[in-house]
């Protein structure tokens, strides 16, 4: 590992960014998981933020140019790609907006809870006594809610009954965060516990190192590599969430913004009626995107297991062997 480390300090720093370190280190499928979970999440990305240019009509417009009023339950044609809804939304269009109100719950949801799950995890592993024995009462009580229904209330109380887009986000985020703060705090907890006691947080302790340094530089440091699996998993959680919200009517409000989850709580009375259209496009969008953060996931979980990285090395250093032994025979 440390002759890893070194080459690849003196490396460009492009091939130093945390995604290539991981496609250089990952083979067959892990590479083959990891390169099409980026591929699906960077496309997500573009769309969330280039959506009012990619979408034909506004995530609520129900009229043309020309004032005429979109059909209902339109089907696919040359106008409305993907049909309408019983309300004469494109659907198309909604989709595209709601890529945009996924991605920026799933965004706002992540930093927060990593920020305090990981600040709180630190100072109580760290601080040890009364205040970790509370801080991890809290957390195992929250851990213990089936976290849809935690955020069903959580959602309730923040709201307060506001719809509008960027309350409904700030809501649904917090909602969200409330659920995954106990699961940083646990990984961060664990590890803090376990370096504290080291020698080299003990060297630092003894020369009189401000604790909030030792933390921040020494602890926080080597607590916190297992995080970017847990972010990866959490995010498509998080995306199936916002849609639980969404779906049972505690999500953004219909006129301020677009959300897949309440388009396939709408699109539930279509299905009788044979209008497919309206729940298969939001659908497939949330599995697509669900899908592409959990590839990654499962990709650095893969990477970051020792016993998998020892048969690589091992498969290589055979290979290197049988291609030395082919060119000596040549050779000879």
């Amino acid at each position: 590992m440390s002759d890893i480390t070194l080459v690849d300090r003196h490396e460009p720093l492009w091939k130093r960014l945390p995604v290539v370190v991981q496609l250089r280190r990952s083979t067959g499928w892990q590479r083959a998981m990891l390169i099409v979970g980026v591929v699906i999440c960077a496309l997500f990305l573009l769309v969330a933020v280039f959506a009012p240019l990619l979408a034909p009509y506004g995530f609520g417009q129900q009229q043309g140019a020309d004032g005429t009023n979109f059909p209902r339950t339109a089907a696919p044609s040359a106008e409305h790609i993907w049909g309408t809804t019983v309300g004469g939304l494109d659907v198309f269009s909604r989709v595209l907006f709601g890529t945009r109100t996924a991605v920026l719950v799933v965004i706002v949801a992540v930093i927060v809870s990593i920020t305090i799950g990981v600040l709180l995890g630190m100072v109580s592993g760290y601080v040890g006594g009364w205040l970790d024995r509370i801080l991890v009462v809290i957390a195992d009580a929250i851990y213990a809610f089936p976290s849809l229904l935690l955020a069903i209330v959580v959602s309730i109380v923040v709201s307060g009954g506001r719809s509008t887009y960027w309350g409904g986000i700030i809501a649904a985020a917090i909602s969200i965060t409330v659920v995954y703060i106990p699961q940083y705090f646990r990984v961060v907890r664990a590890e803090a516990v376990r370096l504290k006691n080291d020698a080299f947080v003990e060297s630092a302790r003894v020369i009189g190192t401000n604790p909030w340094r030792i933390m921040t530089r020494h602890v926080l440091r080597n607590s916190t590599r297992s995080l970017p699996l847990i972010l990866t998993l959490n995010a498509s959680d998080a995306v199936l969430t916002l849609a639980g919200l969404g779906f049972l009517g505690f999500g953004i409000g219909p006129t301020q913004g677009a959300e897949w989850g309440y388009d396939l709580s709408r699109a539930l009375s279509d299905v009788a009626s044979g209008v497919w259209w309206t729940g298969v496009f939001p659908g497939v969008a949330i599995v697509l995107l669900v899908l592409g953060v959990t590839f990654i996931g499962e990709s650095l979980n893969d990477i970051s297991d020792p016993r998998l990285r020892a048969r690589r090395r091992l498969k290589q250093l055979v290979s290197t062997r049988r291609a030395a032994a082919t060119t000596e025979g040549a050779g000879s």
